[in-house]
């Protein structure tokens, strides 16, 4: 019988767990750290054998394979071991992809791959089929492909978890941009982090569709390097597309097999440049999949932001504060601060990833009028900033900052908390970051 070690006790690594124990396997989970209750209680369900609070080697280096959690580096000593041993290292998008027999979307960039993985979901959920949601959202899709049975996945997939993938194949794949991010995994060389998102497009043949913005200069340049069999459907704000979709000041263009439609895009839910690119490529989704007109419509004008993007948390004293504590890079928070058009008192630090600040300083200049650093080391911050803006604070909390921003702030402001930067130094993680703020909002 074939030997599985899962490396990580979180969604993905239970979740593989689950899909080897179901599937027959000899499986044996290990995470470094201790587990949560959630966790012990699916494994114990299964009857899945586990260790906490430490990797056993003799435990994990008998494995015929390895599956290992997007957040482990591959530096992480037992990784380097059973990688020198020849036991091959997989992603748990790779594991699933084996059994699932689903048309699979998969979208990935480093913005905006949340809230367009959630846009296509809606639109195939408003037409009636039968999908399902995962990879870096919702539950574990190797979970999903252990319990569920959808007909089509809407996937959204980051760099880590492409790094794992070989055999696994995307019918569309989608590649919103690229701009600097976790460089601090890539060996600080921005090629590396370009090769692990085209990853994406890997095994994909003729009958398959590529998506992807024909203004993003670093995605249009890698696509000139390689070889690429599947359709390309470029979407653009810059200029018109033979096939694909673009966007003028007043509407997107659709175009796809002979067919034209367009879209104003004052009926698009999601305001924003930005969002204009992720409404494109949403719908040339929904086109590929034959969705109707209407529903692509309708669902482009009722779509929900997901929590933690932009999202309006509530007015108090004539001050907005939103919640963009998802924008964990600095391009996140260039595209919230070119959405706002009022005075900002602005919330940002964390774990800085190798954040290069100049590329928002204009805007900045701009539209700041405070800055509050949320973070223990705001050095880097300070640094940037100090000489543009006159007025500088630090908070320990997410509380702290909330009632510092409450106190800068006037009646016509936003108080934005977009970080630029992780949130482990602080907070659990990003969700943790933005219900606090939430929270120390509606305690004002």
């Amino acid at each position: 019988m074939k030997r599985i070690v899962a490396l990580g006790g979180g969604e993905s690594g239970v979740g593989a767990a689950v899909l080897a124990k179901v599937k027959g396997l000899d499986i044996f989970l290990s995470d470094n750290s201790s587990l949560s209750p959630e966790a012990k209680a699916t494994l114990d369900k299964y009857g899945i054998a586990y260790e906490e609070g430490g990797h056993t080697s003799d435990r994990i280096l008998n494995a015929d394979e390895i599956i290992k959690s997007p957040g482990i580096p591959d530096t992480a000593p037992i990784v380097s071991e059973a990688i020198k041993a020849g036991i091959p290292v997989i992603s748990e998008i790779e594991f699933a992809g084996r059994y699932d027999r689903a048309r699979k979307i998969c979208v990935t960039g480093s913005n905006g791959k949340t809230t367009t993985t959630s846009l296509i979901y809606y639109m195939l959920r408003n037409a009636g089929l039968n999908v399902g949601l995962a990879g870096n959202i919702g539950k574990s899709y190797a979970y999903q492909v252990a319990t569920e049975d959808f007909d089509i996945y809407v996937l959204e997939l980051s760099s880590f978890q492409l790094d794992g993938m070989y055999d696994f194949k995307a019918d569309i794949a989608i590649i919103l941009n690229i701009t600097p991010d976790h460089l601090d995994r890539y060996g600080h060389d921005m090629q590396n982090y370009v090769k692990a998102k085209f990853r994406i497009t890997r095994n994909m043949s003729e009958q398959d569709c590529f998506i992807f913005c024909d203004d993003d200069t670093v995605t249009v340049g890698h696509i000139k390097e390689i070889v690429l069999r599947a359709r390309m459907l470029p979407f653009s704000e810059r200029h018109e597309v033979s096939e694909g979709a673009f966007a003028d000041d007043d509407k997107i263009t659709l175009r796809y097999e002979g067919e034209e439609w367009s879209l104003p895009t004052e009926e698009l839910s999601l305001k924003g440049k930005h969002n204009i690119y992720n409404s494109m490529a949403a719908a040339i989704a929904g086109k590929i999949m034959n969705i109707t007109n209407d529903v692509i419509r309708r669902s482009l004008a009722t779509f929900k932001n997901i929590e933690h993007r932009l999202e309006n948390v509530m007015s108090v004293g004539g001050v907005l504060y939103i919640n963009d504590s998802k924008a964990t890079n600095v391009n996140s928070t260039w595209y919230a601060l070119e959405c706002m058009d009022r005075p900002v008192v602005w919330i940002a630090g964390g774990t800085d990833k190798g954040n290069d600040y100049s590329e928002i300083a204009d805007l900045v200049k701009a539209k700041v009028k405070a800055l509050i650093c949320l973070g223990k080391d705001n050095r880097k911050l300070h640094e940037s900033f100090s000489p543009i803006l006159g007025t500088i604070e630090d908070a320990s909390s997410a509380k702290e900052a909330v009632e510092k921003a409450s106190r800068l702030a006037q009646d016509g402001d936003v108080v934005l908390l977009s970080p630029c930067c992780a949130s482990f130094d602080l907070f659990r993680n990003y969700e943790d970051r933005g219900r606090q703020f939430k929270q120390a909002v509606r305690e004002l």
